[in-house]
């Protein structure tokens, strides 16, 4: 493998990133295109082709062995189609049949972008040396992804440890998703920022009302900026202490746009899971911000395609 380079697609709403990468991680050449997220289907393809149209330009591509895709989900690896809920005009649509067309062929591994940070948090994170890991992305939505056993669990189409709809209200607001009280609907950033302002926090005269805002004035000590951080924080720590008692896995990673808090949300976190974690094989369940930042979809992408190259050459030896 260690002249293996992988291609990898880190596809979004607001934009489409390609990248050729080396078998210890590092990005050799990078590609990228906004998503024409209103636009048609094929639309949308196009501007996937144009990436791979780049990265297939440079004379690194030859020893490109598979392609990774981490894409907004839902996604269906086993039937090889994605249905992103920000892209309307991808719905069932064959995105592994036309992307491995585009690549000239080679194999297409497709999973969703939580399993994909996931897949990087494991291999060069936060979650480095651990094998039973959850991974969070806590942004406008709330996805994730599991490591057991040492090895990336994406499940067979491509969704497992989507934590953001686990219930932990019964008589919880209505999700979008037809449950009831998701840890998305209490934990997610636009849902932190509307709480604060149901609640009476207002903004500065900039008149921003995001989820960092409300970050801002919390880390000030506006008390219901602080609650609605405090309630985002048991949410999570409701729906990580249920996976942790599902799976035993011994540490959380907290990424995405919200994870960026800090302290705001880990610190009322790690004191919620004192509460939710009480059983003697959780409670030495570790809770980290994740460390990839941005290049982490294509990162895991990577990842995700250079584990199945690696699963081929042992199968064939």
């Amino acid at each position: 493998m260690h002249t293996d380079l992988v291609a990898a697609l880190d596809i979004g709403g607001t934009k489409i990133a390609g990248a050729l990468v080396d078998g210890h991680g590092g990005i050799l050449v990078r590609a990228q295109r906004a998503t024409p997220a209103q636009e048609d289907g094929d639309t949308v393809m196009r501007a996937v082709e144009e990436v791979l149209g780049e990265l297939a330009a440079s004379p690194l591509w030859g020893r490109a062995a598979a392609l990774g895709i981490g894409s907004a989900g839902p996604v269906d690896a086993s039937a090889g189609t994605v249905s992103p809920v920000n892209v309307p005009g991808w719905r069932g649509y064959p995105l592994v049949e036309r992307a491995r067309a585009a690549a000239g062929g080679l194999p297409v591994r497709l999973i969703g972008d939580g399993v994909a940070i996931t897949a990087a948090e494991h291999w060069q994170g936060a979650a480095r040396g651990h094998d039973n890991a959850l991974c969070m992305v806590v942004s406008t939505g709330v996805g994730g992804g599991l490591v057991l056993g040492g090895r990336l669990h994406p499940g067979p189409t491509g969704n497992a440890g989507h934590i953001g709809h686990i219930s932990v209200d019964l008589d919880g607001d209505p999700c979008p998703c037809g449950s009831r009280g998701c840890v998305e609907r209490v934990a997610s950033g636009p849902n932190i920022a509307r709480r604060a302002l149901a609640g009476g926090w207002r903004p500065g005269p900039d008149g921003d009302t995001s989820a960092a805002a409300v970050a801002a004035a919390a880390r000030a000590g506006d008390p219901v900026a602080v609650a609605s951080f405090e309630r985002a924080a048991r949410a999570l720590a409701a729906g990580i202490a249920a996976t942790a008692t599902l799976v035993e896995i011994d540490i959380a990673v907290i990424g995405g746009g919200v994870g960026k808090a800090g302290d705001v949300l880990l610190a009322p976190l790690r004191k919620a899971l004192t509460d939710y974690a009480t059983l003697s094989f959780v409670r030495r369940l570790t809770v980290v911000p994740a460390q990839m930042g941005t290049d982490a979809g294509l990162v895991g992408a990577a990842a995700a395609a250079l584990g199945t190259r690696a699963n081929a050459t042992a199968a064939e030896v």
